[in-house]
């Protein structure tokens, strides 16, 4: 995993209208916390972050004045309509530190013809090197049979990564398609429940 290198600046004004300033000259704040120390607070580059947080679990190296830390990012505020990141929560890691991230579930293949693949999770817990975080686990789900289940515990997992999430948890199934009535029978339901011509059944005629 690579490293991506983030401008960073120490912060003295807080509150929603230092904030609301901050945004405004296309920067984000944040707030870098973890290992006991004070949460530090700090300036980032808007766009440079925006970029950033394309990749899932992305490490950062903050440098800047007083700076010098390798961080993940652990809580991300958006603008609920433009999308815009309006403040950042960072967790200071050192190298070498073991990490508990969510990583992407992605599948590769078609399951066999009868079957429809029914993905109950998009990601899954694990446990790895803080400068080595996977970006993924892919699983084959080619020719797979109805019935067939898989779970966390039987995930192929990148090398240098362990599982952390419940081995039973079920990531995917194939489950059977839905069958549907033939048309001829539908069409015989239809005029069985259709009144005589006339608006009158034959008991109300006679």
């Amino acid at each position: 995993m690579s490293e991506v290198r983030i401008a960073a600046e120490a912060r003295t004004e807080f509150g929603k209208g230092a904030a609301r300033k901050i945004r405004r000259a296309d920067k984000v704040p944040a707030v870098l916390y973890g290992h006991g120390i004070d949460p530090k607070h700090l300036t980032l580059p808007g766009h440079e972050v925006l970029l950033a947080l394309r990749t899932p679990n992305v490490l950062i190296h903050l440098k800047g004045e007083g700076v010098d830390e390798l961080a993940l990012p652990k809580g991300v505020q958006r603008d609920p309509i433009k999308g815009f990141v309006e403040h950042v929560d960072l967790l200071l890691v050192k190298r070498g530190e073991k990490v508990t991230v969510e990583i992407p579930v992605t599948t590769t293949g078609d399951v066999s013809s009868e079957g429809i693949l029914d993905q109950q999770s998009v990601t899954v817990a694990v446990e790895a090197e803080a400068t080595h975080i996977p970006t993924g686990v892919e699983v084959d789900v080619d020719g797979l049979e109805v019935g067939t289940v898989v779970t966390a515990g039987e995930l192929k997992l990148p090398q240098g990564a362990t599982l952390a999430a419940d081995a039973e948890t079920v990531i995917l199934q194939v489950i059977a398609k839905p069958t549907e009535a033939p048309a001829e029978d539908e069409a015989a339901e239809g005029e069985a429940a259709a009144p005589a011509e006339g608006g009158e059944s034959a008991e109300a005629a006679e």
